[in-house]
């Protein structure tokens, strides 16, 4: 079984699964994904997928053993909710973590894909799951990596993947250092050859982030013109989105996640919610636990939900 980081204590069985109502929604789910991912199940009694889904998802919930928990919510009696969320069609679920929806699906799923739906919320929210005797050198490419030996990394992970294919970890860990090469190209190549079995796993979402993020950097405008901008007329919002890719290129993610924020406060709509969109990717793109993914998940989801 995956384990939560960070010590979480196991939760009790009779705890892992309720139904909630809207006015609960906030502190069950938002609040409550502070330690532990809640995995939610929208649902309404007219659904005859969701018949099928529900015990099945309720299932493989217990059988992870408190790693995560769910709640249930009928769709006709929490609207808002359900409009707020853009619950198109049931079931749908969603997997929040530290307040941020971190994965979902819709539609019944077989009991293999709803395991494995699972493993990635827990992963996502700093689970790991066994790597053998692999880890201390996937551990030792990723410390060249963050000390600026991409080419040297990028050996270690491909001799890594010899071994063991289907490593979504070492796998990340290859993509990433071609995007520290910037060669953006054989990064992008090399994620979409990955095995089937890892393609969602949360590793790999995070390259993919990472991908995208440094190509819109290779087009950002100068800090200093595009702030000129948006301090002239604060509603120009276009400079205040290009402000923040460009704050992101030059390395301030907590620069660029401020004006994600402020942007979606004045428009959440704005270019298709393009505000959020961004912030997610930058979220992707970033450690769970980094401080600026964790503060401004929680100030995205106090504007939500408020």
């Amino acid at each position: 079984m995956l384990e939560l980081g960070g010590g979480a204590k196991p939760q009790a069985q009779d705890d892992l699964v309720k139904d909630i109502s809207e006015a609960e929604f906030m502190a069950e789910v938002v609040d409550g994904s502070a330690k532990v991912p809640v995995i939610v199940d929208f649902w309404a009694p007219w659904c005859g997928p969701c018949k099928t889904l529900g015990p099945a998802l309720e299932e493989a919930v217990r059988a992870a053993k408190g790693a995560v928990r769910m709640v249930k919510v009928n769709v006709d009696e929490a609207q808002m909710i359900a409009g707020q969320l853009r619950i198109q069609s049931i079931p749908t679920v969603y997997a929040f973590w530290q307040g941020q929806p971190v994965d979902g699906f819709q539609g019944a799923l077989p009991g293999s894909e709803l395991k494995a739906f699972i493993d990635r919320v827990v992963a996502a929210a700093g689970g790991e799951a066994p790597g053998g005797g692999l880890d201390e050198a996937i551990a030792a490419a990723e410390e060249m990596l963050e000390q600026g030996a991409a080419v040297d990394a990028a050996q270690t992970f491909a001799a890594i993947l010899e071994e063991e294919p289907a490593n979504a970890r070492a796998y990340a860990g290859l993509v990433d250092a071609h995007v520290a090469m910037e060669d953006l190209d054989q990064a992008e190549a090399i994620l979409n050859g990955a095995p089937v079995e890892i393609s969602k796993a949360p590793e790999l979402e995070a390259v993919h982030a990472k991908i995208e993020l440094a190509k819109q950097a290779a087009n950002a405008g100068p800090v200093a013109d595009l702030m000129a901008r948006v301090e002239a007329d604060p509603a120009d919002h276009q400079a205040r989105f290009d402000l923040a890719q460009a704050l992101y290129a030059k390395g301030d993610a907590e620069g660029a996640v401020a004006q994600l924020l402020e942007l979606f406060r004045r428009d959440r709509e704005w270019n298709d919610g393009a505000a959020k969109a961004q912030l997610f990717t930058i979220f992707e793109a970033l450690k769970p636990n980094d401080p600026v993914v964790l503060n401004g998940r929680r100030k995205l989801s106090s504007m939500i939900f408020a």
